[in-house]
């Protein structure tokens, strides 16, 4: 568990991260996503908080399975998602859609569209906090499976987050950026970003921090799904001609297969 100046970054279950934002003024606490509630409410009774919001990215079991339990615990609480996924989410007591925003005591959230990983994903732009919450569709150095949605679906996601201020900070779902740092150094990410991020990440896992929290600008030197527009990257792809969104397909196809 890590907390910076705004949000409380929390591990779930085996590789998986939760998110509170607190105001002191108000008293609300908002939590993105719900993968398990132990460690949740544990970071919140340590704090002496009570969760007030709950943001929901989409309905897979890990992002979800905590849901129930909280609701017991705060019986106040409000649990917003996707109206385009609430059949397969838990109860909501606000259904959201692209171009809502949520107004809490934390901050106001902007929904954002985020197709690809699943066809209902939403993600959550906190502009206050120069954060994204982009669930399972952009990760660090990464971006999910397409388990439901297309290529093409994930590429317009990566097109709509790349847009955001370069010093956006990346908060996604879960860990997998070694994973993702091996596969990207593939496709000609900037030499000395690349070897930074290397020497990094092994100390971050010794301390047991957290690889969250990166800025879209680093990702960009990095990230091969947010590069696909550069000829380099085609070509390491091989696709030396091809556009940008068939790039990202291969990309993504050789991720599957690696």
């Amino acid at each position: 568990m890590r907390t910076t100046d705004t949000i409380t970054i929390i591990r779930c279950l085996s590789d998986n991260y939760a998110y509170l934002m607190h105001d002191a003024t108000s008293g609300d606490t908002v939590l993105i996503d719900a993968p398990e509630a132990a460690p949740i409410q544990a970071a919140l009774e340590a704090r002496g908080w009570t969760l007030t919001h709950l943001l929901l990215t989409h309905h897979h079991a890990d992002h979800i399975d905590g849901v129930a339990a909280l609701k017991a615990a705060y019986p106040d609480l409000h649990v917003v998602g996707a109206a385009a996924d609430a059949h397969r989410l838990p109860a909501l007591d606000r259904q959201v859609s692209p171009g809502d925003t949520v107004d809490t005591g934390a901050g106001r959230f902007a929904v954002l569209d985020a197709p690809g990983h699943t066809v209902g994903h939403i993600a959550y732009h906190q502009p206050q906090a120069q954060a994204l919450f982009s669930g399972d569709s952009l990760m660090v150095h990464g971006c999910g499976r397409l388990f439901e949605g297309s290529a093409q679906q994930m590429f317009d996601t990566i097109a709509t987050f790349a847009a955001l201020p370069d010093d956006t900070r990346v908060y996604s779902g879960h860990d997998y950026a070694q994973a993702n740092l091996t596969f990207a150094a593939r496709f000609a990410p900037d030499a000395q970003a690349l070897e930074q991020r290397q020497a990094m990440l092994p100390k971050l896992a010794d301390q047991g921090t957290p690889t969250v929290g990166v800025t879209l600008a680093e990702e960009k030197l990095i990230n091969p799904y947010l590069r696909t527009h550069l000829p380099q990257v085609a070509q390491a792809a091989g696709l030396p001609d091809a556009t940008a969104e068939a790039v990202f397909a291969e990309i993504r196809r050789q991720k599957d297969n690696a």
